[in-house]
């Protein structure tokens, strides 16, 4: 399991955690895709080189391993086996990855109508789709009763009424999962944590509130109660937390059979499995989690004295997250000088907060290599910054690399493909980056990236 370090856990310029590496030049394989490999130094993916691919679509750009993003995937299907596998599409949603996502028989999770659009223009079978979010509109609502989506989780009492004034209209029983939230806040940064008490998802168990919806959806003729959704948080390594969530979520499924006398089919128990984004992360595989959230799930359900329901999960950022890098170009180089009498080295690249906000939003660390050359310098702790206006413009805060690093190089991010592009921006009026698909030694640009046109296509100046 991770040893997650608290924020004050330094030793002179650099966390505890972090290593000098014996070869500066060498990959992490942990953190990288599974076709990534130096050859002279020079960083590969899909069979590809690294400066070949972004010589063709300039830098900053996301490399995504197809290969890798599909393995990943059916891990998570075969190491689930029997469970329904929802590929949460917050994490990276475009056209040619949903279809990869039904094309390996996983199942799809959307939380916006441009989401659900993305999902029926590849080809999805909307029965295979779920749709999340805390505050769907009546159009958004009327939309995905219409195209026949598989289930909506409804997360209001508001949402509730609308889901079934919109199934009467159209004259269909629309199946819905019920979202709770159980109390259990996962181990991770506050604003991930998405199950304790005082936040916007879901249904509290603890207030009865939860009870009161899945009664509400039980006496709906047009609502058909699947099961009760339950997400305790994102980039969890410890299965504790989903022990103690499924032992009250299922106290809750019980206490609707018994009090309502409706047995529901399905659980759902949501994602946020971890993935390394440094060497500090030791992340779980696919049946390994299978083997402990299931031993879970059984003995809860014979403490209860209940059939286990059918369950569902919702990993995002575990099956693209690793699977695609950015690739940025060196801007600058400076040294900066600490207290004491130490230096740290800032290394500004041509991306920064744009295309990963998450270092800003999150604090979350990640890590990079020297990816257009082989080094013989040694080792120096680096800072990687964007080059935004913003002092928390920092994209890698701690790593070692080559202390020759100079303006001209490109420099490499792995685990990037959770929430990088997905939660990408314009600040300061910046391009959104392209990403770019390889494999078997060829590549596709599977989103271009963003021209003046399209940034000045809303301005009505």
């Amino acid at each position: 399991m991770s040893s997650h370090l608290s924020p004050g856990s330094f030793t002179g310029t650099s966390p505890v955690w972090l290593r000098e590496p014996d070869d500066v030049n060498a990959l992490v394989p942990v953190l990288w895709s599974s076709t990534a490999e130096k050859i002279d130094g020079v960083l590969h993916i899909g069979g590809l080189s690294v400066p070949d691919v972004v010589a063709n679509v300039n830098t900053p750009a996301f490399i995504l391993d197809e290969d890798d993003f599909r393995a990943r995937a059916r891990a998570f299907r075969d190491g689930f086996a029997g469970y329904d596998v929802y590929y949460a599409g917050k994490a990276f949603l475009s056209i040619a990855v949903a279809r990869w996502v039904a094309e390996e028989g996983l199942f799809l999770d959307v939380c916006s109508d441009g989401e659900l659009t993305v999902a029926l223009r590849a080809g999805v079978d909307p029965a295979r789709i779920g749709y999340h979010g805390n505050n769907k509109s009546a159009m958004d609502l009327r939309r995905a009763v219409h195209e026949g989506v598989g289930r909506i989780i409804v997360d209001s009492f508001f949402e509730i009424e609308r889901v079934a004034d919109v199934a009467a209209q159209l004259g269909v029983v629309q199946p819905v999962m019920v979202r709770v939230t159980a109390g259990v806040e996962a181990h991770t940064h506050e604003f991930i944590a998405t199950a304790h008490e005082d936040q916007k998802f879901g249904f509290s168990i603890n207030s009865g509130d939860a009870f009161e919806a899945a009664r509400r959806v039980v006496e709906s003729g047009d609502l058909d109660l699947r099961g009760l959704h339950s997400h305790i948080g994102s980039q969890i390594f410890d299965t504790s937390g989903w022990e103690v969530a499924a032992r009250r979520v299922l106290a809750l499924h019980a206490r609707v059979d018994a009090e309502l006398g409706f047995v529901m089919p399905e659980l759902d128990l949501g994602g946020g499995f971890g993935i390394a984004y440094t060497t500090q992360d030791d992340p779980a595989d696919a049946s390994d989690l299978a083997q402990q959230i299931s031993t879970i799930v059984e003995s809860q359900c014979e403490a209860l004295g209940i059939e286990r329901p059918h369950l569902s999960i919702e990993p995002g950022r575990a099956i693209v997250g690793p699977a695609m890098c950015t690739v940025y170009t060196v801007g600058t180089v400076k040294q900066v000088s600490l207290d004491g009498g130490a230096e740290r080295t800032y290394v500004s690249v041509d991306g920064g907060m744009s295309d990963n906000i998450r270092p800003a939003l999150y604090d979350a660390d990640y890590s990079c290599t020297l990816a257009s050359r082989a080094s013989d310098a040694s080792p120096v702790i680096a800072r990687v910054v964007g080059k935004h206006c913003e002092s928390g413009d920092i994209v890698v805060k701690h790593e070692f690399l080559p202390g020759d690093v100079q303006p001209g190089d490109l420099v490499a991010v792995p685990s990037t493909g959770a929430y990088g592009r997905s939660m990408a921006s314009n600040y300061n009026h910046a391009l959104r980056p392209p990403v770019v698909a390889v494999k078997d030694g060829s590549s596709r640009v599977i989103v271009r990236r963003e021209t003046v046109d399209d940034l000045l296509a809303t301005d009505m100046g």
